[in-house]
């Protein structure tokens, strides 16, 4: 569905405002980004214009996000963040829209369970639409509310169906609760072995999603050219890669590398929102012996306390011990 009628955003405004409860209604703000209108075109778009559709699959949406703690995705830091290694950012196309690639060969899927594979996508997904996309915006001057992704099939096997289950929950998550946030996907680096890997996942796919799928020939360097620059080609479409993820002058090359300036960005966003949300206390056992003059007020004791504390290797992590501090002056 190309356009959507103005009366049909109207509608479907109507109803969110008469039916969504408050709970509802904050979530949806980490959704829509300042951009409300446009996510209800997304909806609709994904519902072929039924507004009654459309407002079911944003409720749900929106209930999903509550139960499952989507909003604190952001924070969950983990040690297993080393699934996130076949996916990367590029760079942008001239339209400014996020290239996202894709190691679809490389992933094996054995280095963690399906929950933290799809914990992994959620923070993907989350991170592209509260942090890459709103500074797409910011710097193209436009709102950006898309990304396209590049799809490397480099050393696909028929094996790679055995994770049948996880690709079908992956693909269900961002069918019903992060519709139309994809223009185009590419794929390259295609092996003989995709035809009868294709054959099993299309029908699996939704058809709005079918439709965007779009199969280059070899790596695709000249294809895509016509729509971003050479710098913001995924490593794997360069020619010069000879058309292989594993052909890379350096880590920083690799979009799939924890090296890579994206996935350090990415790491540090999640470890400092997961130090926010969970800031680490004073330890509660020990203690320190403090000698304080007899003359001392409460104002020359909270600056010995603070220069004492100030030798622990770890106050700058809680940085609001003193905040509020009280002084007992009951003599024992």
């Amino acid at each position: 569905m190309a356009v959507v009628p103005q009366e049909a955003i109207d509608q479907f405004e109507a109803l969110m405002e008469e039916e969504v409860d408050e709970s509802l209604k904050r979530t949806f703000q980490n959704i829509h980004q300042g951009y409300p209108c446009e996510t209800l075109m997304r909806f609709l778009k994904a519902r072929e214009g039924n507004v009654t559709k459309a407002h079911k699959m944003l409720v749900d949406c929106l209930n999903w996000r509550v139960q499952n703690d989507i909003d604190d995705m952001l924070a969950s830091y983990t040690e297993r963040y080393v699934i996130h290694s076949f996916i990367g950012l590029s760079g942008y196309t001239n339209e400014g829209l996020p290239v996202f690639a894709v190691g679809v060969g490389l992933s094996t899927f054995d280095r963690a369970s399906v929950h933290y594979y799809v914990q992994s996508h959620i923070q993907i997904n989350e991170y592209r639409d509260r942090v890459i996309l709103p500074a797409a915006t910011k710097k193209y001057g436009r709102h950006v509310s898309k990304c396209i992704k590049v799809l490397d099939m480099t050393g696909l096997k028929l094996s790679a169906l055995n994770q049948i289950k996880l690709m079908t929950i992956i693909s269900s998550i961002d069918d019903l609760n992060y519709p139309e946030k994809t223009l185009t996907y590419y794929i390259v680096n295609a092996p003989y072995v995709f035809s009868a890997c294709w054959k099993v996942v299309k029908p699996l796919l939704q058809e709005r999603t079918r439709r965007k799928i779009n199969v280059l020939s070899g790596c695709g360097q000249d294809d895509l050219l016509k729509i971003m620059n050479y710098s913001s080609l995924p490593h794997f479409c360069r020619k010069r890669c000879s058309g292989s993820s594993k052909h890379l002058q350096n880590n920083t090359d690799n979009c799939f590398s924890l090296d890579h300036p994206f996935h350090q960005q990415l790491y540090n966003y999640i470890k400092q929102q997961f130090l926010v949300r969970n800031p680490v206390e004073p330890v509660k056992q020990g203690s320190v012996h403090v000698t304080l003059p007899e003359d001392a007020d409460e104002g020359d004791i909270a600056k010995i306390l603070e220069y004492e504390l100030e030798k622990f290797e770890d106050l700058q992590r809680c940085p609001e011990s003193l905040k509020d501090l009280k002084i007992n002056d009951d003599k024992c």
